[in-house]
C-alpha cells in the first residue's frame, strides 16, 4: 500500500537537502572530464611514440618514455574508476533521499553512509590524480 503523497513542504525539504549532493555530482563530473582529457593526451603521446621508427637515431630514444606513459594511463584509469564510483554513490544518495521521503522512512543514517562512501571514493580518485601529476612532470614531455 502506497502511503499518502508527500506534501509540498516535505518535497521542498528533500530537494533542498539534495542540492549539495547535486553540486558535488556536477563537480565530480567535471573532474572526470579533466581525467578523460589527460588520458586522451597520454594515449595520443603513446601513439606518436610508437610511430617512431626504431632505426631513427634522433627520436628513437624518446621511446624510453613508454613505460612512464603506461603507468600514467593506469593511474588515470584508476582515478576515473573511483570518480565514477563516487558519482554512483552520490546518485544513490539522492535516490534514497527522495524515495525515503515518499514513503516516510527515516533515511539519515543511510544518506550519511552513502555520502561518506562517496567522499572516500572521491578522495582515492584525487590521490591517484595527484600521483599521476607527479609522474607526468618529466623532461620527456618537452621533446617531440
Amino acid at each position: 500500500m502506497i502511503p499518502d503523497t508527500p506534501t509540498i513542504v516535505q518535497l521542498s525539504h528533500v530537494i533542498s537537502q539534495a542540492a549539495a549532493p547535486a553540486f558535488l555530482l556536477g563537480a565530480v563530473a567535471a573532474f572526470i572530464a579533466v581525467l578523460i582529457s589527460r588520458l586522451n593526451r597520454v594515449v595520443d603521446r603513446t601513439i606518436v611514440l610508437n610511430a617512431i621508427a626504431d632505426n631513427d637515431p634522433t627520436k628513437s630514444r624518446l621511446k624510453t618514455d613508454l613505460p612512464r606513459l603506461l603507468r600514467r594511463a593506469a593511474m588515470i584509469n584508476r582515478a576515473i574508476f573511483w570518480a565514477v564510483i563516487s558519482s554512483i554513490t552520490i546518485t544513490l544518495l539522492v535516490i534514497v533521499a527522495f524515495v525515503s521521503a515518499f514513503f516516510g522512512i527515516r533515511h539519515e543514517h543511510g544518506v550519511a553512509l552513502l555520502f561518506v562512501i562517496s567522499l572516500c571514493a572521491f578522495t582515492v580518485s584525487l590521490i591517484d590524480f595527484a600521483r599521476e601529476v607527479k609522474v607526468a612532470l618529466s623532461e620527456f614531455d618537452h621533446f617531440a
